[in-house]
């Protein structure tokens, strides 16, 4: 490598550590602000807690100088916080399970059948993909009232199970599973149902994980949606709940926060690599494994 190279491979890597510190900071302020003490975080962050907002500039520590736990003991003890960790999760994981696998039946719908309208229907999924959740919400509030699914958690549960996002990225993935594979596993006798579960998803496996983590992150930080479909309060999910606590003890505020963050934080670290690869690469023809 030359002393050119080596200069730009450099500035390339400071500059991509220093964005990385930049993009992470707000998440290593959460966190250490949720083992500060009361005392110690009216002094840093009073001047956005207190009644008279901005008034003193804002004093950023990375570390506690008296770290504590005791605002993770009250908010463990919190029981309106706790039930609704447990409405996020209830809402989220149905819709990532049931929506994943709607989106890779209705993809492989897409690659296998030739019909008329299935590229016109297929480039409505693509126009819903691109549209912000905001100007669908209003349908989805008419069309639950008209289901008789408003004010529960289907009213919630059932827009995120039928996104378009989910089809479109597994139907460019599906597209590119080798004609030929899935003829001669039907000449062997494979039906459809086994085309689909042992040709189709082992070759997309990736892609299938790549969907389920991004459907879990979009839905784990949902608000708009509970806020209009759900009346209820106790059946609003934790997002909307957070706002509240920022009202009352700035500890427990962070410490929430810390807490609520965890989930997306262990999922994105253990599956990184599939998400990935289900986003950059192809899938593998059984030739390609064997090499």
């Amino acid at each position: 490598m030359g002393k050119s190279g080596f200069l730009r491979r450099l500035f390339v890597t400071v500059l991509l550590t220093l964005l990385a510190l930049l993009f992470l900071a707000p998440m290593v302020l959460t966190v250490a602000g949720s083992f500060m003490p009361g005392e110690e975080l009216a002094g840093s962050y009073g001047a956005i807690f207190g009644d008279e907002y901005m008034k003193d500039p804002v004093k950023l520590k990375f570390i506690p100088e008296k770290p504590t736990v005791e605002q993770y003991g009250k908010l463990a003890g919190d029981k309106s916080y706790a039930a609704r960790f447990l409405v996020s999760a209830l809402y989220t994981v149905s819709i990532t399970v049931f929506g994943t696998a709607v989106s890779a039946l209705a993809a492989y719908g897409f690659t296998r059948y030739r019909s008329r309208g299935r590229r016109l229907t297929f480039l409505g999924f693509s126009v819903l993909m691109l549209m912000p959740y905001q100007v669908t919400l209003v349908p989805n509030y008419f069309v639950s009232k008209w289901l008789g699914t408003f004010d529960t958690p289907l009213a919630v549960i059932l827009p995120g199970v039928f996104s378009a996002f989910g089809v479109y990225l597994l139907t460019k993935y599906m597209a590119r599973v080798p004609k030929d594979t899935l003829e001669a596993a039907r000449l062997d006798g494979a039906g459809e149902f086994r085309l689909f579960t042992r040709i189709c998803l082992p070759q997309c496996k990736s892609a299938v994980w790549a969907v389920a983590l991004l459907t879990f992150f979009d839905n784990w930080s949902m608000v708009e949606g509970p806020l209009i479909l759900l009346r209820d309060e106790s059946a609003r999910p934790l997002s909307v709940y957070l706002s509240r606590l920022n009202a009352g003890e700035p500890g427990m505020a962070f410490a929430a926060a810390a807490v609520y963050m965890m989930p997306c934080l262990a999922l994105f670290i253990f599956g990184q690599r599939h998400l990935t690869e289900g986003i950059n690469s192809s899938p593998k023809t059984a030739t390609d494994r064997k090499t």
